[in-house]
């Protein structure tokens, strides 16, 4: 007589949660068949694949016939078997670069001022003392200089005192014109040596040695200065132009290293001087750019 276990027993199921194991009455277990499990697992696995990929290419072909169907509603008159007739046309695409290109332009190169003084061909503008020193005084900086009397010779040697004379008229001078400015007890008066070219200017001024000295001048309220005592001197060129400074006291002393208002005052005048001449070439050029 066999005695039941007080109700029914659940059965196992490895793929279900919370299920139990049953147990016969004597005790021993019931081995699970792994491979029909594994079977069975696999079995349902390759349902779920073929049920995806049928779906996504249902989808697909819907998807297709969709487009197919825009496209021809879209073409109007056009018939499937040709091009839609209302679609709008292409537009053109340029053949060559998107690069803009421009014409070299035509402009000339500006023109050097230093061209129109270094000859006598091109430096045609009006020259005298009063074009080169104009006014009754000058200003450098913070120093004022009077305008006293000036001198404009074609006789260069006269202008000239020691060896300058000799080497104006070696290398073709044909006009020295003078100016002297004082201040405060000093006096410096420049001379300007004109020649032809650059060339004769620049051989002017190397042969120059310390005795090529110009000719201080004096009057119209200017005493005698550099007489006897020592005087400073430079020499310079620019252009067709070869300058000088001679620099002094016009109380009759001595000019020393130790000077410095007349060193000042002999570099203000040939700063000057230079200014002078390269403005006669700025305004040539200027003029000759506009014709």
């Amino acid at each position: 007589m066999s005695h039941g276990q007080g109700g029914s027993q659940s059965q196992w199921d490895p793929w279900k949660p919370q299920s139990q194991q049953a147990w016969t009455g004597e005790g021993t277990s019931q081995t699970p068949d792994w491979a029909a499990l594994a079977e069975a697992s696999e079995a349902r696995a390759k349902r779920r694949r073929l049920l995806f990929v049928g779906g996504g290419a249902l989808a697909t072909v819907a998807v297709g016939a969709a487009v197919a169907v825009a496209v021809m509603n879209a073409g109007g008159g056009g018939t499937p078997d040709g091009p839609p007739s209302d679609l709008p046309a292409t537009a053109a695409l340029p053949s060559g670069s998107a690069t803009p290109s421009f014409a070299p332009t035509s402009a000339p190169p500006p023109l050097d001022p230093k061209d129109f003084i270094s000859s006598a061909k091109k430096d045609t503008a009006p020259l005298g003392p009063d074009t080169l020193y104009p006014g009754t005084r000058l200003t450098m900086g913070s120093a004022q200089y009077a305008k006293g009397p000036t001198a404009d010779t074609t006789d260069c040697a006269s202008a000239a005192q020691g060896t300058l004379g000799k080497v104006l008229t070696a290398n073709g001078c044909t006009r020295v014109i003078r100016a002297t400015y004082t201040r405060d007890g000093i006096a410096v008066t420049v001379g300007v040596a004109v020649f032809d070219s650059e060339a004769q200017a620049t051989k002017a001024k190397g042969q120059a040695d310390k005795k090529s000295i110009v000719k201080p001048l004096t009057g119209s309220g200017v005493p005698a200065f550099c007489t006897g005592a020592v005087c400073r001197s430079t020499t310079n060129a620019y252009g067709r132009y070869a300058y000088f400074t001679l620099t002094g006291f016009t109380s009759g002393k001595d000019v020393t290293t130790k000077d410095t208002a007349a060193f000042r005052t002999g570099d203000d005048l040939a700063a000057f001087t230079f200014q002078q001449i390269r403005r006669r070439g700025e305004a040539q050029a200027s003029a000759a750019a506009n014709q």
